[in-house]
């Protein structure tokens, strides 16, 4: 079947089945930074999230008026 774009398929593809260099590099890349900006995120939650800024709402709904 050809292919009338440009696009690569997974047959034409020549490391298809393990990935090697450049390709191995930037995956590599793309996890760590992935755990870097959570962690951080994480940590910023922990620091920033304050329980004592809160305010402490005691009325239940009872009833949900409708029209």
């Amino acid at each position: 079947m050809n292919n009338p774009s440009s696009e690569p398929t997974l047959e034409t593809i020549s490391d298809y089945d393990t990935l090697k260099g450049e390709k191995k590099k930037i995956v590599w890349a793309v996890v760590i930074a992935g755990l870097i900006i959570g962690s951080a995120y994480v940590i910023a939650s922990k620091i920033f999230t304050n329980a004592e800024d809160n305010i402490q709402v005691e009325q239940k709904i009872k009833s949900i008026p409708v029209k």
